[in-house]
């Protein structure tokens, strides 16, 4: 599955964080930080998927779902 914008992007510092639990990067009372990290368990821990993020500043933004056809 794929899913991209075409927004600001996400800078490299937050993207090498991006899976972490708590991380906020809505301003305060948006958001809770757990989104991302929550899918990252799900798709990537729990379902041995891949989940993987490709951003540049100002041109947007793209994730890549990837899910075994077979979990076990």
């Amino acid at each position: 599955m794929l899913i991209l914008d075409n927004g600001g992007g996400i800078s490299e510092k937050v993207r090498s964080n991006l899976f972490e639990l708590f991380l906020k990067i809505k301003p305060i009372g948006k958001g809770t930080g757990l989104g991302i990290s929550i899918s990252y368990q799900i798709i990537v821990e729990q379902d041995q998927g891949k989940l993987e993020c490709y951003s540049q500043l100002g041109k947007g933004t793209e994730f890549i779902i990837k899910i075994p056809m077979n979990l076990n």
